[in-house]
């Protein structure tokens, strides 16, 4: 097979990742070889030890768990069934024990991981656990592999943290093969521009608060992943461009034939991919630098969430990758728009997986040089042999056929020659503010570049309440400070965008900066997010004042505070609000998180196992391209 020369800033980006992670990623590698060595492990456990591993097993389970001639594979599950996204996985764990013994071995549901929902905790107290859920559901899906039981691992999830969380604690345990089975997303509901009128209606108080409620339950109204392009779906959407899915696997809707068929399919997959097959393919080896670079240009070219700027940088760490902002925006200056998701656009994931989905993406990417080919993937071949490919039942069996060359409705998904944008959906902000992440993809041109005063915020409740006073109506940059990791947990700020929203529509100049979060919903809203170094650690976020002048440019990657830096440098660091709290609804149990938790361009991650990212970011390198804003 023939494949298109890959671009030259891809090559750059992925040159320069593999050279500064080279001593990690090697301690990584031989880390993982060790533990392969040692070959099944539950071989090399004391009898009494192995008989507490398959106690519980039925009578003929116990007899392969015994031995070690058939591959045991761990089934680690978010299921809830509060969560929709999750509670299709109630049903999975019977299926894929069966399709593992269908292909030769066994399965054991090998343990939970917490599920947490950004969507019901907007604005509360637990939104503050949230981010530090995902270091909760790595370490627990390590608890779960740790038993020495397990030639393979199935990790069942799909929302914000818990994706990624599943891969950092899978690739720990990296010497193992691992398949991600998603439950895809719920079917369309409300259309979205017609959620999006409503809830800005009802900030500016034009409808109550039932209207409201019927028009979000018509939206999110049955099981599977919301459909609008959050994190959650580009979690789904990164970890096939990563080969972790089986290809065309993201987006089929649950309870379907077709979802049956390939969660099915994935547990006869991973059977054979473990050691005791002919095709040993560990997590930790699929997960190279190439995947991480497909995943970034994946996500750019989706105009995927924000929230993957920490995420994916994190999982790289995990396998001794050394993932920066500058090569997001690197690789965004060259990576061409090709979806227009929700709030990028009206519409869903389903229009956009009806257009043509991940298989006419993936090869769109491919085709334009802007994906590594030779990837390597669970699913049997490279990305470019595989993932081109889209699933189908043929007479009730699952095959893979070739998708669609063009796409289906331009109006969702375009092909490179004809994109919705030159380039990537994300922008790297830097300045004397210092280093921020904007979503681009959902604000029009003439929203992209913003100077006005500040007014500053402690949290986003006490911006609502000045909104709600009228004190806003006037071009404003809205600083909300005390939002990152190390202060609270770094919550998403949503609340804020219906009403930022208003002012906008007003005819104001408006824009939002902060060190919290706001993830793939950002909306049609200037917002500089994840700014680091946030307050709590002294950032200059801390020493802005009402009424400076603060210029956020898009198109130039500029964030600044027109302030003279020696006055600047003089002025005390604001401290938190009196009204942040530290205890209730489980935020003491967190404490220890916030404290040892990196920053933001770091991955926010509390784990330095690989010895990577523990030091500041650099600048772009010589040679790579780091137009469109470089961080």
């Amino acid at each position: 097979m023939t494949h298109t020369r890959l671009h030259d800033t891809v090559t750059a980006v992925t040159r320069r990742i593999a050279e500064r992670s080279a001593v990690s990623r090697a301690d990584y590698l031989a880390r993982i070889h060790e533990a392969a060595a040692q070959g099944p492990t539950r071989g090399g456990l004391a009898c009494s030890n192995l008989a507490h591993g398959f106690a519980a097993a039925e009578p003929g389970a116990k007899d392969l768990l015994r031995g070690t001639l058939k591959p045991n594979i761990a089934i680690v599950s978010a299921y809830n069934d509060m969560l929709s996204a999750h509670k299709p996985f109630e049903t999975f764990p019977r299926q894929l024990k069966q399709a593992v013994i269908e292909a030769g071995g066994i399965a054991q549901f090998a343990g939970g991981v917490p599920a947490m929902c950004d969507g019901i905790t907007q604005g509360r107290a637990g939104m503050e656990l949230s981010l530090f859920s995902r270091e909760v559901i790595a370490m627990s899906t390590a608890i779960a592999l740790s038993h020495d039981m397990f030639d393979g691992a199935l990790l069942l999830g799909v929302c914000d943290k818990i994706v990624p969380g599943l891969v950092i604690g899978a690739l720990s345990f990296g010497h193992l093969p691992a398949i991600l089975v998603p439950a895809g997303p719920m079917t369309s509901g409300l259309p979205n521009a017609e959620k999006s009128r409503v809830r800005q209606a009802f900030a500016e108080g034009k409808v109550g608060r039932e209207e409201l409620l019927d028009a979000e339950a018509a939206s999110y109204h049955g099981e599977g992943t919301c459909t609008f392009y959050g994190t959650a779906n580009s979690n789904q959407l990164v970890v096939e461009a990563m080969g972790l899915h089986l290809p065309g696997a993201s987006f089929v809707n649950p309870n379907t034939p077709l979802r049956d068929a390939l969660t099915e399919a994935a547990g006869r997959q991973v059977t054979g991919l473990t050691a005791l097959g002919d095709d040993y393919t560990p997590i930790g080896e699929v997960l190279d630098e190439r995947a991480f670079v497909n995943a970034v240009v994946a996500l750019l070219a989706s105009g995927g969430s924000t929230n993957h700027t920490m995420h994916l940088v994190a999982m790289a760490a995990a396998a001794g990758i050394d993932l920066r902002w500058e090569d997001f925006s690197a690789l965004s200056a060259v990576t061409p728009s090709l979806a227009t998701i929700y709030p990028n656009g009206s519409a869903d994931i389903n229009h956009f997986h009806a257009a043509g989905g991940m298989a006419f993406l993936v090869g769109e990417l491919l085709d334009a040089g802007l994906l590594h080919p030779d990837a390597r993937t669970v699913a049997g071949g490279t990305l470019a042999e595989r993932y081109r490919e889209e699933p189908v039942l043929d007479d009730g069996s699952l095959t893979w056929r070739p998708g669609p060359t063009d796409s289906l409705d331009k109006s969702v998904l375009r092909g490179v020659a004809d994109p919705f944008a030159p380039d990537g959906g994300l922008r790297m902000l830097t300045g004397n503010l210092g280093n921020a992440v904007l979503k681009v993809s959902a604000i029009k041109p003439e929203h992209r570049v913003v100077r006005a005063p500040a007014r500053v915020f402690a949290d986003q409740a006490d911006f609502l309440t000045a909104f709600q006073n009228g004190e806003l109506n006037r071009d404003v940059v809205a600083v909300v400070r005390h939002q990152g990791p190390s202060a609270n947990g770094m919550p998403e700020l949503h609340k804020l965008v219906p009403a930022l929203g208003v002012l906008q529509d007003a005819g104001h100049a408006v824009a939002l900066v902060t060190d919290g979060r706001m993830s793939g919903a950002s909306g049609k809203i200037p917002a500089a997010i994840h700014l680091t170094p946030e307050a709590a650690d002294a950032g200059p976020i801390a020493r802005v004042e009402d009424g400076d002048v603060i210029e956020l440019d898009a198109e130039s990657g500029a964030l600044r505070v027109l302030v003279d830096d020696a006055e600047l440098a003089t002025r005390p660091a604001a401290a938190p609000a009196a009204s942040a709290r530290e205890t209730g609804t489980g935020r003491e149990l967190f404490a220890p998180l916030r404290a040892a938790v990196g920053p933001a361009d770091r991955g926010a991650t509390v784990f330095r196992g690989c010895g990577v990212g523990t030091g500041p970011g650099a600048g772009p390198d010589a040679g790579v391209p780091a137009t469109g804003g470089a961080a």
